[in-house]
Order: structure tokens, then C-alpha cells, then sequence
């Protein structure tokens, strides 16, 4: 029993010895745990307003779809464009391809490269493509955009069927 009362105290003492000689360091370490731990938090909060803003100004070009207001939709789904958002921005270039809110051919193949570079998942790079090979064909360049359809054929793309029926056309 004695001996058990003997490790106890041997026990405290070894702690007592390791906290007095390590007190900068444990008091860094959970100063920075709580630094990061505020970071993150923060970052996400930051996230999720722009995110909310963005959506905000998709739903503003769409009203001034609606409103016949072509120009400053253009310019407003440009800025989502360029915002780089994982979704809206696609939905962006979606818009100014289905409305024709941009004549300019070597803008919208810009607008394409921007998407194609940001870091989204391969369904949506798919989509991309199969969008960015029906934009050649639309625009009488038929050889790229076969190339694309069958890049997304020869991938086992999840659009496979669809990019094979558009080749059978």
C-alpha cells in the first residue's frame, strides 16, 4: 500500500518536473492550436459570405435576364466567371453560351480555360468538355470538337453515351 502511495507521489512529481520545464512550450503549442483552431473558423465564415454574395449576384443577372437587361447581366456573369466559384461560375458561362451574351469566340474559349484550371471534380471537368466540344461544333469547328467527345469516350466518362450519341449524329 505504502509502496502504491510511493508511485503516486513519484508519478506527480515526474509530471510537476515535466510541466516546470516545458511551460513555454505547452502554453505555444496551445496558443497555436487555438490560433488555428480561429483561423479556420474565420476562413470559413469568409467562404460562406462570398458564396452568398455570388449566388447573390447570379440571381441579380438572372432578374436582369428576365428584364431584357442583357448587357449588365454579361457583366455581372463575368465577374462570377472570373470569381472562379466552383459552382456559380459554371452556371455563369452556362448562361452567356444558352443567351449569347458574348459574340466573341476567343473570350468564350478564355472563359472555358479559366473553368478548366480551377479545382472541381472530374464529373464537372466532364461537362466542361462536353459543353466546351459542343461549343466547337456550334461554331463549325466539328474536328475539335470531336477530338473533345471522343477524349471523353476513350476516359469512360460517366457522359460517355451521350458524347457517343452526339458523335452518331
Amino acid at each position: 500500500m505504502e509502496n502504491n502511495i510511493t508511485k503516486d507521489s513519484q508519478s506527480k512529481n515526474k509530471l510537476v518536473l515535466f510541466y516546470e520545464k516545458n511551460k513555454i512550450i505547452l502554453f505555444s503549442f496551445v496558443f497555436l492550436v487555438i490560433i488555428i483552431v480561429a483561423s479556420l473558423i474565420i476562413f470559413d465564415k469568409y467562404k460562406k459570405n462570398e458564396n452568398k454574395i455570388i449566388s447573390e449576384k447570379y440571381i441579380q443577372a438572372g432578374l436582369l435576364i428576365a428584364a431584357k437587361e442583357d448587357d449588365k447581366a454579361y457583366k455581372i456573369y463575368r465577374e462570377i466567371i472570373e470569381d472562379k466559384n466552383k459552382f456559380y461560375s459554371i452556371l455563369s458561362l452556362n448562361t452567356v453560351l444558352e443567351k449569347n451574351l458574348e459574340p466573341n469566340k476567343e473570350i468564350i474559349l478564355s472563359y472555358l480555360k479559366i473553368l478548366e484550371k480551377m479545382s472541381i471534380s472530374k464529373d464537372q471537368k466532364d461537362i466542361l468538355i462536353l459543353k466546351k466540344s459542343l461549343y466547337f461544333m456550334e461554331q463549325s469547328n466539328k474536328v475539335e470538337g470531336e477530338k473533345l467527345l471522343k477524349s471523353l469516350i476513350n476516359s469512360n466518362s460517366t457522359l460517355k453515351s451521350i458524347a457517343e450519341e452526339i458523335l452518331n449524329r
